[in-house]
């Protein structure tokens, strides 16, 4: 798949596919946009309550911030082939 696949994925595409893979994991998914503040420092202050969780970003930076403990971090592109069941 090419790497620009991520960003050229609908939100309403990525939400049907993220709430059909949590609800076949069991899984809680949380997406987050830009609001209030941005969506970086909303999913950062989120993990910081957390005790398992994987971050699921191609931004290197936020993968620092918010990927310490998590269970694991993928890259939107990995991310979205496992949506789509192509890996």
């Amino acid at each position: 798949m090419r790497r620009s696949a991520w960003p050229n994925v609908s939100e309403a595409e990525l939400v049907r596919l993220v709430e059909e893979w949590a609800e076949r994991k069991g899984l809680e998914a949380r997406i987050f946009w830009e609001g209030d503040e941005t969506a970086d420092d909303a999913i950062v202050r989120a993990a910081e309550g957390l005790e398992r969780y994987w971050v699921v970003s191609s931004d290197r930076e936020l993968r620092r911030r918010a990927g310490g403990r998590a269970e694991r971090v993928l890259g939107g592109g990995s991310f979205l082939r496992r949506l789509r069941g192509l890996g």
